[in-house]
């Protein structure tokens, strides 16, 4: 059956709040390709009646974010909102956008025309590899396939539009710039749309499910409660990595990771030092950590560390101060505080904060590069590539029984980059350049408290332990 372009006006009107209503009345369920279906999944059926609970509610702006397992029936669920907002939206302006051009074209995509075929009005809309439009109206009535791109961000930008939507497939791995500009088109009221397999523990997709949970309505989806999942390979799954291990958690219960792929420090280490409370104790040296900003949207940050406890004196952080300026405040700071020990970034523009503070004559003042040699091995017996990589490790073996100010930005810092091995095999880890390329911030305030492991530094009594005890447990650093 095929519906009259008269008959268009009563469909919008009849499913504008009910999405569910329209994907059973629209598609051919228990008939040629759907036979022996008979509608929705559960999970499908109780988002769809979500969506339809809140715009009768009222609300102007949805934004959904749902973690799942493999084939679980996101895509057909990404093409069923998208045809159904289509049907019963004026002139919707929309994007479709996926963490890669593959993932996009070769299956958000291609599943919309698939559903877009089964239709009974499909007749209203044309298909196109990029575009998905309204046969009568192709210019103002369209929802666009985009790959993202960090370059060319402005094209997720809002639009003047009344209606639109907002689609990210695989969203764990799209980059924080691209959610930032789409949310921009929320302006107006709209939809957004988030799906994906929780991969990373850091991310806007991963905040949606915690400090802006608030905002979002969230699922999780467990693939062993999806209908057309493949049961018999989820039981090997189990049998082959155990129920907790990071593959079953992203790959069949939809929770994100322990540890992501490569994580070098996991989200719970940070999460809990962040919540930790420990006892200042004044023997230890009180340690300040400079990380000099390299690049316009970097900041420069100075922390202070004493033993475990690295909140008690407030991080400061600045943006747009040169090498000269940055050591104004490095010396006020010391002036206050009376710092024991002074590691400062002494590489790339570093190098001009460092020489100014040489000529104040400053106590317990040492230059830190984070491309030397590492002065340790790791705790295997094997090298660092560098002298990052060697206060890192002291820093995340420190982490269990020290305490971290509650910033998103450090806790998100210290959890964003990978780590890897060399051609020397040694232990390398993700540069920031690198991190900022996959849409991560920098690591400002985690390399600021990395510098304060820089080298071991005596107790403020002597007789209390020895400097070499201090070099070997991290308790006493």
């Amino acid at each position: 059956m095929e519906l009259s372009i008269g008959f268009a006006t009563d469909v919008a009107v009849r499913f504008a709040f009910d999405p569910l209503g329209f994907v059973l009345f629209i598609f051919p369920w228990g008939e040629g390709e759907l036979a022996g279906q008979s509608g929705p999944d559960t999970w499908q059926t109780e988002l769809l009646m979500e969506v339809g609970r809140q715009l009768q509610a009222g609300a102007k702006t949805l934004r959904f974010a749902v973690a799942s397992g493999h084939g679980v029936g996101k895509s057909a669920l990404v093409a069923w909102l998208i045809i159904w907002a289509m049907s019963t939206r004026p002139e919707l302006v929309g994007t479709v956008t996926a963490n890669t051009f593959n993932q996009l074209k070769g299956k958000t995509w291609a599943e919309l025309a698939r559903w877009h075929k089964r239709a009974i009005n499909a007749h209203w809309f044309k298909w196109t590899p990029t575009r998905f439009q309204l046969v009568e109206s192709p210019q103002t009535w369209f929802i666009d396939a985009l790959p993202w791109s960090k370059e060319a961000s402005e094209a997720f930008a809002g639009t003047h539009a009344q209606f639109v939507l907002m689609v990210m497939d695989e969203a764990s791995a799209i980059p924080d710039v691209i959610w930032e500009v789409a949310e921009g088109a929320m302006t107006t009221g709209g939809f957004f749309f988030a799906f994906g397999n929780p991969t990373r523990n850091t991310g806007r997709f991963r905040e949606c499910f915690g400090r802006f949970s608030h905002r979002w309505t969230t699922r999780q989806v467990d693939s062993r409660t999806a209908k057309m999942v493949n049961q018999d390979q989820v039981k090997e799954w189990l049998a082959d990595y155990g129920e907790d291990s990071d593959f079953v958690r992203v790959r069949v219960r939809g929770v994100f990771p322990n540890v992501g792929d490569r994580q070098f420090i996991s989200a719970a280490l940070a999460e809990e030092a962040a919540r930790r409370q420990v006892q200042a104790d004044s023997r230890q040296p009180l340690i300040m950590g400079v990380d000099v900003a390299r690049f316009g949207d970097d900041q420069s940050v100075i922390c202070f560390r004493r033993g475990r406890d690295a909140r008690t004196i407030p991080w400061k952080k600045y943006r747009g101060l040169d090498g000269v300026q940055l050591a104004y405040r490095v010396i006020e700071l010391c002036n206050e505080f009376q710092p024991t020990a002074i590691f400062v970034d002494g590489g790339g523009v570093g190098a001009s904060c460092v020489d100014h503070l040489r000529l104040k004559e400053l106590a317990g003042l040492q230059e830190v590069n984070f491309a030397a040699r590492a002065d340790k091995k790791t705790d295997n017996g094997g090298d660092f590539a560098n002298k990052r990589a060697e206060m890192w490790s002291s820093l995340k073996a420190w982490l269990p029984i020290g305490a971290i100010p509650d910033d998103q930005a450090l806790i998100d810092g210290l959890c964003g980059g990978d780590y890897g091995f060399d051609l020397r095999d040694r232990l390398i880890l993700e540069k920031k350049e690198d991190m900022k390329k996959r849409g991560l911030a920098s690591p400002d305030e985690g390399d600021a408290l990395a510098l304060t492991f820089a080298q071991p530094v005596a107790l403020v009594q002597e007789s209390y332990r020895t400097t070499q005890a201090i070099d070997d447990d991290n308790l006493w650093r």
